[in-house]
């Protein structure tokens, strides 16, 4: 008889990606303009309404700032990783000068695009099981930001009836003892809704009574249209200002969003903690395209200006266009570069042979058949929307639409 020996034992079954990571939706509006590039590579005339960026190109004088930091060899180098001094300053004042907001610059975090800003908000304020109220539709990134933090989403959903816009008694009864934060967004992405200051006051005056932080995301500020106002909540409620922080960036108002450079603002002792993250993270932002910020914030508004012009002719001829299609109801967006029509009457109607009955079922047929892209409700909230951007030349967006038009006009 041979002696026993002891064999080790298996070694335990190990996902290859983390729970955590593996969970997280992907961008679909990254995944939209992807696969509209890729069949355009192939040859086919497809219009893309998926992108989320003007199709401005960056303002010259900008670039040229760019151009001469990159000669310089301190812009080679590691710099502080909240930012440029120059940079945060520069942000201060045109927070000062376009909001009203009073901010020293060590209250600001300059961060790799408005992104990494959401997603360090949500990691800076919140424990595991902390609570983020959501108003839907919401921008894609925020719920997946919010679970990588650790947190909990809680959508809040306002429809078209609504213009999109959720009320203080609907956040009032989605709040519980483990709500900590609100995310507020105006002007919205992604439906184009602005809120009206007195309900920005009336939001913010609830967040505050009931010790709700709120991180406010200001990006499309300037981009605004028929007497809109970008309403800036913790001007508004001053007192607001010790548990709000704000989040902004470049990107829409000068046409830089591949230069990745966003921010943000708040009390310092938020702001500090954010920082020693993102000293581990990332660093610094890139220092050309920091010294290229410098350079846009200092300048005037010139820039966007005739690009909001644009944008509102643009808003203006794709509402009127999705309006004269049956089952579709588009309210009129009053900010930002998108519209986001209400599809849920050619839900369940026969389409070239198929029946979709989802808005991403929809999305599919209509990049098939009308050789468009368009992103899908779901990625925003609930199905029965479709998103699409006009931050596209004037020619394109007639031909989508149009192709649209003529094609949904088959639903039966």
């Amino acid at each position: 008889m041979s002696p026993q020996t002891d064999a080790p034992a298996p070694a335990p079954s190990r996902a290859r990606v983390s729970a955590r990571v593996g969970g997280i939706a992907e961008s679909a509006t990254l995944a939209v303009d992807a696969r509209a590039k890729a069949l355009k590579a192939e040859g086919r005339p497809v219009i893309g309404f998926g992108a989320g960026e003007p199709d401005f190109p960056t303002p010259a004088p900008v670039v040229e700032a760019a151009v001469a930091a990159a000669r310089r060899p301190e812009n080679h180098r590691y710099t502080p990783a909240a930012g440029l001094p120059e940079l945060r300053r520069a942000i201060a004042a045109k927070t000062a000068r376009d909001s009203g907001l009073e901010l020293d610059p060590a209250q600001v975090l300059v961060t790799n695009g408005g992104k990494q800003a959401v997603y360090t908000a949500f990691a800076t304020l919140l424990d595991p099981g902390d609570e983020v109220l959501l108003p839907a539709p919401y921008w894609t990134t925020y719920p997946e930001a919010v679970r990588l933090a650790g947190g909990v989403p809680v959508e809040v959903f306002a429809g078209e009836d609504a213009d999109y816009l959720v009320t203080v008694e609907q956040l009032e009864a989605a709040r519980t003892p483990r709500t900590k934060v609100l995310l507020f967004c105006s002007p919205s992405n992604p439906t184009g809704a602005v809120y009206p200051r007195e309900q920005v006051e009336a939001i913010g005056r609830w967040a505050l009574e009931h010790g709700v932080w709120v991180v406010t995301d200001e990006i499309y500020e300037h981009l605004v249209y028929d007497g809109a106002e970008a309403a800036s909540m913790p001007v508004v409620v001053p007192e607001l200002a010790s548990t709000c922080v704000v989040l902004n960036g470049v990107a829409k108002t000068y046409a830089m969003t591949g230069w990745r450079v966003g921010w943000l603002a708040g009390p310092a002792d938020v702001v500090r903690a954010a920082t020693n993250l993102q000293s581990h993270l990332t660093s610094n932002v890139a220092n050309v395209s920091q010294r290229a910020a410098v350079a846009a914030l200092e300048s005037d508004l010139s820039a966007v200006a005739a690009m909001r012009e644009a944008f509102d002719r643009r808003r203006r001829t794709m509402v009127s266009m999705l309006r004269e299609v049956d089952g579709v109801v588009c309210p009129m967006p009053r900010g930002a570069f998108y519209a986001y029509p209400s599809v849920q009457g050619l839900l369940g109607r026969e389409l070239r042979g198929r029946t979709p009955t989802t808005s991403a079922e929809l999305a599919e047929l209509v990049l098939a058949e009308a050789e468009v892209a368009v992103v899908p409700g779901e990625a925003f909230g609930p199905s029965g929307y479709l998103r699409l951007s006009y931050a596209l030349g004037d020619d394109d967006l007639v031909e989508g639409v149009g192709r649209l038009q003529r094609l949904l006009a088959e639903a039966r």
